[in-house]
């Protein structure tokens, strides 16, 4: 009996380690599974990293965009302003000019302040 007893052994001690063996060579896989993981995490965070410092660039460049468009503004507003002040003047001269043509020969201001008023 004890030879029968011993190749038992010796065939459960092959079994376990054949049994070993394959977890530990699954673990292995696992191992290098959540590894590449890791390796594939780390290029998505510098792919992030990529995208935030292009999006400041353009956060960047429509600061600038926006105060080109206010200096552009300003400056439509400036000429909008002296064009109304020159049409103003225009208008002014016009005016005087009529009462000067409307009434020939008179130096009273009144007359012609009653001629535009009648206008």
């Amino acid at each position: 009996m004890p030879l029968l007893i011993d190749a038992s052994q010796r065939w459960a001690t092959e079994i376990g380690r054949l049994s070993a063996e394959a977890v530990v060579r699954e673990y292995e896989a696992a191992a290098k599974d959540i590894e590449a993981l890791g390796v594939e995490l780390v290029e998505h965070v510098k792919q992030c990293e990529a995208m935030a410092r292009d999006a400041l660039k353009v956060t960047d460049e429509l600061k600038e965009t926006a105060n080109r468009y206010r200096d552009e503004a300003k400056r439509v507003f400036l000429q909008i302003e002296s064009c109304s002040k020159m049409t103003s003047e225009v208008r002014k001269i016009c005016l005087e000019l009529r009462d000067k043509i409307a009434v020939p020969g008179t130096t009273d201001k009144t007359k012609a302040k009653k001629a535009r008023a009648a206008v």
